[in-house]
């Protein structure tokens, strides 16, 4: 289809794909199935933490019945993962073909995003993703799929669109939405979220960032990339402030080198019109200073999903800032209900969403007594080079008591990081002192998500860093540095004394 640019500046592959997406997780017409007289599980909330547990449990043999008022798929497909990384691939791109001189090829003209086909290749690749969460599926797959707003009746028992779903057992996955924070004339002049900013149609020439963590990162750089001039306005006095500090210097000495204007320990007082614009007021460094831009940008955290369900009726405690309230094994206070996901987690992030999924499913279906804190949670920051952390950072075991040794390997002393250009970054390890036991890591690199995989499966597994030193791994690759950490720890080990022990064992043998 020629791609074409009507009056609303949506093009018609733009309302293909939109329509693509909504016949998958949000169709017109859907007629809810009639209600089974008992259900052994209802999830409120098709997320990723909803659509783990039906499936798991229907594939199990359960008689299962999930709800959910928007779209399948929740956060993650439709307004969070899957758009961002989109955003975050095309933007590498571009980087790429810029840098691609320093590698010998000659790529022309400086490259320029074109947004509009940026978002269109979001658009489809969204809508084609968009089949493994749709109605449809999890209908094939035996699950009752009620389209409508979820409401508890009673504690066995959830409304939903004037059908009555009664439960031996339910499982809230109602998931999370964008903070929206109280400063004075944001919400008058206006701004876009997590939520609403994969439905721009221009990239803003000049966009704020408020907020510093992993979205509003991420973010930060994949705009800047694609054109526009961004400054982040952070609070804290450093980007990803709960990160390892010497990880966030490498994005911050990034962010400053690509363009990237951050203001941190930043105190945002007002936001009001400027001419078609928006004027941001505030103070930093002892200062009154204000910037002015086309769009803001909030990535200032986000807030469980409680309100509307009638929760008091569940006999199920809750709060506004942490969610619902459940115990290690992911029970309310119902014992019949259980929570999963972000509408009850600290860690937001989508695999803890579909790992407390898979504890709900042994947990209540099969008496189980799998325990939340028992959960080794990596995760990571996707901007260039990525941040990638699991277990604990060095002052969190300071804090606890608990002596460590840290061994570090730097990029730029690993070679396939030395021909790639990508000499930026580290890897980390923490391990108990005096022991090989791995208490946590941080990796710094450009696929520093894909490399972390290995330490975490260590540390499940209960494998010390000496054994990784043993590890044949592929050379050249990046995570090779890997290794290298594990032999630092193993030359840690040769003190004087077993070195003069080892040099009189050799005299001996010769």
């Amino acid at each position: 289809m020629k791609k074409e640019k009507g009056s609303s500046g949506i093009t018609e592959r733009d309302d293909g794909y939109e329509r693509e997406l909504r016949l998958n997780v949000s169709p017109d017409g859907w007629v809810n199935p009639d209600p089974a007289p008992i259900y052994d599980l209802v999830v409120v909330g098709a997320g990723t933490a909803g659509l783990v547990a039906a499936a798991g449990a229907a594939g199990l043999g359960a008689r299962v019945a999930l709800v959910e008022k928007h779209r399948m798929g929740g956060d993650c497909l439709n307004t969070g993962c899957v758009p961002s990384k989109c955003l975050v691939r095309s933007s590498r791109a571009v980087v790429d073909v810029r840098n691609a001189v320093l590698h010998g090829i000659q790529a022309g003209s400086t490259p320029e995003a074109d947004f509009r086909v940026v978002m269109d290749r979001m658009k489809r690749l969204r809508a084609r993703i968009s089949r493994h969460d749709s109605v449809s599926r999890f209908s094939a797959l035996g699950v009752d799929v009620f389209l409508g707003e979820a409401s508890f009746s009673g504690k066995a028992a959830v409304e939903v669109a004037g059908k009555t779903l009664r439960f031996k057992k339910a499982v809230i996955a109602a998931g999370a939405r964008a903070a929206h924070p109280p400063i004075q004339g944001l919400a008058r002049v206006g701004y876009v979220t997590s939520e609403t900013v994969f439905s721009l149609k221009e990239c803003p020439p000049e966009l704020a960032v408020i907020g510093a963590g992993h979205l509003g990162c991420e973010l930060a750089q994949a705009f800047q990339r694609l054109g526009s001039r961004v400054t982040i306005l952070e609070k804290a006095p450093r980007l990803l402030e709960r990160e390892d500090r010497d990880a966030a210097a490498i994005l911050y000495k990034t962010f400053v080198f690509e363009g990237i204007g951050v203001v941190l320990g930043c105190d945002i007082r007002e936001v009001e019109p400027a001419g078609g614009r928006k004027r941001i007021l505030y103070r930093a460094d002892g200062i009154d200073q204000s910037v002015e831009v086309d769009e803001i940008l909030v990535g200032a955290g986000r807030v469980p999903n409680v309100d509307g369900l009638n929760l008091e009726s569940a006999g199920v405690d809750y709060d506004r800032t942490n969610g619902v309230i459940v115990n290690d094994f992911l029970q309310t206070a119902n014992p019949r209900i259980y929570a999963a996901g972000d509408v009850c987690l600290s860690r937001k992030f989508t695999h803890t969403a579909d790992a407390t999924a898979r504890i709900v499913i042994r947990n209540a279906l099969f008496l189980g007594r799998r325990r939340l804190s028992t959960m080794l949670v990596p995760w990571c920051t996707y901007t260039d080079p990525e941040i990638a952390h699991v277990g604990m950072y060095e002052g969190e075991a300071l804090a606890r008591g608990i002596r460590v040794d840290t061994f570090t390997k730097y990029l730029s002393e690993v070679d396939r990081a030395i021909v790639d250009g990508e000499e930026e970054g580290f890897v980390k390890v923490h391990v108990r002192h005096g022991t090989d036991k791995i208490l946590g890591a941080t990796i710094v690199a450009r696929h520093a998500g894909e490399m972390l995989n290995e330490i975490t499966l260590a540390m499940e597994a209960g494998v010390g860093l000496r054994k990784i030193a043993d590890v044949i791994h592929p050379y050249p690759t990046q995570a090779e540095a890997i290794r290298q950490a594990a032999d630092l720890y193993n030359r840690s080990r040769l003190t004087a004394t077993v070195r003069k022990i080892l040099s009189r064992w050799l005299a001996w043998r010769k």
